[in-house]
């Protein structure tokens, strides 16, 4: 989960909407006080920080949270106003792992996420989820096909991943709705059906693989490369 902290809501929405397309989780808070709030329960992945915020502003917070022994680990990129220098140094100094100078553009603020990410997971070597020529890579986000790079929707690329950990496992709707859509989630399973519908029709020669078990659900079959 990527938390977008900036007090633009326009600005804000266009962050999280280009994370969630390119398969990341993410949300959006508008000020200090309540993302300060957020972090006593949850743990996010990264945080992108802006340094003008109402309430506590963003250098303050992330002084807090290097400062804290559980949250001083939490990957952050601060986004600072163009010309602002000393904002720059000053979050670095303090502790940021990277910094976005606005305006700045959508697909450079995904790379730098993408690369802090790697950079703050250096000792996890990545664990490729493999059967036969599909590939899921978990830190990229990417999914081939043969070789070839195929897009999938955030559900899409969780219900994947889910098959993939556990093939050979039989997961009802009412399982895949919880653990993808998540527990709280009250739709109708057909949605569920939908979704491996499209994902299978991605996956090309491989929406086999994900087989219906009558009067179950789904799972994954086929040889499990190591």
């Amino acid at each position: 989960m990527i938390w977008c902290v900036e007090d633009d809501a326009s600005i804000r929405d266009i962050e999280v909407y280009a994370l969630t397309s390119t398969g990341f989780e993410a949300k959006g808070f508008e000020d200090g006080d309540s993302f300060w709030e957020a972090l006593q329960t949850h743990r996010p992945e990264l945080v992108i920080l802006d340094v003008m915020l109402p309430g506590k502003d963003g250098v303050s917070l992330l002084k807090m949270m290097k400062d804290s022994e559980t949250l001083g680990k939490i990957p952050v990129i601060m986004a600072t106003a163009k010309g602002s220098e000393y904002d720059k140094i000053q979050s670095l100094d303090l502790g940021a792992d990277d910094y976005l100078v606005k305006p700045f553009g959508i697909m450079e603020m995904v790379s730098r996420v993408k690369a802090v990410l790697r950079r703050c997971r250096p000792e996890a070597q990545t664990r490729l989820l493999q059967m036969e020529g599909l590939v899921l890579n978990p830190e990229e986000h990417t999914v081939t096909v043969d070789g070839k790079r195929v897009i999938l929707t955030y559900k899409e690329y969780a219900l994947l991943h889910l098959f993939l950990s556990q093939p050979g496992i039989a997961f009802t709707r009412e399982q895949l709705l919880s653990d993808v859509w998540n527990t709280e989630y009250m739709g109708e399973t057909r949605t569920v059906d939908m979704h491996i519908r499209t994902l299978r029709q991605k996956l090309g020669a491989y929406g086999h693989i994900i087989e219906t078990v009558r009067n179950v659900g789904y799972r994954l079959e086929g040889r499990h490369d190591k």
